[in-house]
């Protein structure tokens, strides 16, 4: 009973929070003090094309139902909550009219997911395991020296990381190439190599900062728990290092790193936006920039929105998985 109420909560807040991020993209860009029916009026007019008072005013028209501006603010507001969950349509992008947002999200969302998930499990594995060697074994020089290495990582931003391995490994020293480009068919072995190749520096950027966070914190952990009375009664039971290390320290050290995983997953998205638009990474980190210096609110709306889906909805499954991590949970 308690475990379906564990369920029901998790979901209800989910949706409270779609749904609270999602009214705040709303607002927001409805307060700016730019039109995008204008702007997108001035940009045609600008390229030469006349059109007399009855065209402009029916092209203002149309372009206001194709932005969904018309009508009161209640009804957009409906209006865009029915577009997004019914029809999962978010219209036309302003500065790439008439291409829909959805292609264009559909285009750069699988980059942001496959470099947003490699990354994040890679420092969270890697950072988890020497943050338990550290802790478990604190007097290993090699613990102690990797355990310095996470301490000088932490602190520094992830835009910080990308620009000193910009500096290092595109400047100084040209291994990787300043922009993001794929050569060969789609999902050709050319295609993945160049794919791979190019997103080195954007992940391993990410995966730097997040490996001084989980090596830091599974160290605490992991040497607090050693030194908990069944720590040492399985010692006295005669029960080998790796199994004490893993079966007893591992296992209750790695559950609150899965409610931090939980909570730091929208920083460590944001992260990765950032880092796109550094290393002009094709996902939605780099579009949404895009769509700021070119007030293309269809296109920035789109993208915020879908960002905050897929936050709140990694966050959810994190959260429905740690039952299987403790077992306390299932068992109440």
């Amino acid at each position: 009973m308690q475990f379906a109420k564990f369920v029901v909560t998790r979901i209800i807040a989910y949706v409270l929070v779609i749904w609270i991020g999602i009214t705040v993209v709303f607002f927001v860009p409805r307060f700016m003090p730019s039109d995008p029916v204008e702007s997108m009026l001035g940009r045609i007019m600008s390229q030469g094309a006349y059109m007399d008072a009855d065209q402009v005013e029916a092209m203002r028209s149309t372009l206001t139902q194709a932005f969904g501006l018309e009508g009161t603010l209640a009804s957009q507001y409906f209006g865009f909550l029915h577009r997004t969950f019914v029809t999962r349509d978010f219209g036309p992008s302003l500065s790439m009219f008439p291409m829909p947002v959805n292609e264009l999200i559909g285009q750069a969302l699988p980059w942001t997911l496959a470099l947003l998930l490699t990354s994040t499990i890679i420092a969270w594995i890697v950072g988890n395991a020497i943050g338990l060697l550290a802790g478990y074994k604190s007097r290993w020089i090699s613990s102690r020296t990797l355990e310095i290495i996470a301490i000088f990582v932490y602190p520094i931003p992830y835009y910080i990381t990308a620009l000193i391995l910009i500096i290092l490994f595109i400047h100084i020293n040209p291994i990787f190439p300043l922009f993001f480009s794929v050569r060969g068919d789609a999902w050709s072995w050319q295609f993945i190599s160049s794919a791979i190749f190019n997103s080195v520096l954007p992940a391993l950027s990410i995966v730097i900062v997040g490996f001084g966070w989980w090596v830091l914190s599974m160290k605490a952990l992991s040497s607090s728990i050693s030194e908990e009375d069944f720590v040492y009664f399985a010692k006295l039971k005669g029960a080998g290092e790796g199994r004490i290390m893993t079966a007893y320290v591992l296992r209750n050290a790695i559950l609150p790193q899965v409610t931090v995983l939980a909570l730091q997953i929208g920083a460590i998205f944001n992260g990765a936006l950032i880092t796109e638009i550094l290393f002009s990474y094709p996902g939605l980190g780099t579009m949404t920039y895009s769509a700021v210096l070119q007030a293309d609110y269809n296109l920035l709306m789109g993208t915020i929105t879908i960002s905050i889906i897929a936050v709140a909805t990694s966050t959810l499954v994190i959260d429905l998985l740690y039952p299987f991590f403790d077992p306390r949970i299932r068992q109440r």
